[in-house]
């Protein structure tokens, strides 16, 4: 990573990705899942952190359970723990070695991407959203967890049907993908490399006995990972997907503020917003975004015809 864009990444990593927690009302109308009033951002990038630099989570790590079925070939549970299960992460955030968080382009392609994150992270639906990328026909690349499908099949059903959309995985419990039991947001972290196992493809076995393939890409709860979990990601044979723009600070952001950040996102920016709070500022955002990008020649790509 350049130093120009780890200050990039640096700057914006106050910006609060959990949403998926569920927004807090601050005191001056601001939602801000921290407590705290989320300010508009313009780059809104995250950074990885030397996994020494805070405490892990005080959870006491779980016993492996028995070992899941294996959607990944040869790939098993068992196979995991032995081979990463000693193994010592060094950093921690939103980007490490294997992540993606950037298209591998600079023209001006964006790929939207939205979470959909479940259980008491909201399993709501953004309805008006998802109706406007329909009707402007911008593609979309949506990430979502295994208990808003529970919460949602008839919605996840038409949604896996339509091609403008693809569906990607965002874990079974929505928790930051650690093997240290680190903790983002308040929300705890998976302990070790089994419950990274676990998280993984718990919802990568949902998603391929619905979809009839396995998903490519993932993203965990709060998008934090540390290095050694992001390999995990790799060896299950999905990539972990990151972003570059926080679209809508976590759905803390008002509509302006995802306007202005979204509608300023260069090319091969991955953004990141979500679509399970429909009392957000998410829609209304990138209703006025999205348009003033198409004017200015960007366009839209899902993730999986950009990245190969």
């Amino acid at each position: 990573m350049t130093p120009s864009r780890r200050a990039v990444l640096a700057a914006m990593a106050g910006s609060t990705l959990a949403g998926c927690a569920g927004p807090q009302s601050t005191a001056n109308g601001v939602a801000s899942a921290t407590g705290s009033p989320s300010a508009p951002a313009a780059i809104a990038t995250g950074t990885s952190t030397p996994a020494s630099s805070t405490p892990a989570s005080s959870a006491p790590a779980s016993s492996p359970s028995a070992t899941a079925p294996s959607v990944s070939g040869a790939v098993t549970r068992a196979d995991i723990v032995a081979r990463y299960g000693h193994a010592v992460p060094h950093t921690w955030g939103f980007d490490a070695p294997t992540v993606v968080h950037a298209l591998p382009t600079a023209t001006r392609v964006i790929a939207l991407t939205f979470d959909a994150c479940g259980g008491p992270g909201g399993s709501g639906y953004d309805r008006a959203l998802i109706d406007f990328l329909r009707r402007r026909e911008i593609p979309a690349t949506l990430f979502i967890n295994s208990r808003w499908i529970d919460a949602n099949p008839a919605v996840f059903r038409r949604l896996a049907a339509e091609p403008l959309f693809e569906i990607a995985n965002h874990g079974t419990r929505h928790r930051p993908l650690s093997v240290t039991g680190r903790s983002a947001y308040g929300i705890p972290g998976t302990h070790n490399a089994a419950e990274v196992y676990d998280e993984i493809t718990g919802n990568r076995t949902k998603l391929t006995r619905l979809l009839g393939a396995p998903p490519r890409f993932f993203r965990s709860g709060t998008a934090y990972c540390d290095d050694v979990a992001a390999r995990i990601v790799n060896a299950l044979g999905e990539r972990f997907v990151s972003f570059t723009v926080n679209g809508d600070g976590g759905a803390t952001f008002t509509p302006e503020q995802v306007r202005t950040t979204v509608a300023g996102a260069p090319g091969g920016s991955i953004v990141i917003g979500h679509m399970n709070h429909p009392r957000g500022g998410t829609a209304r955002g990138i209703t006025a975004a999205v348009p003033r990008l198409l004017a200015t020649g960007h366009s839209f790509t899902r993730l999986s015809d950009a990245l190969h």
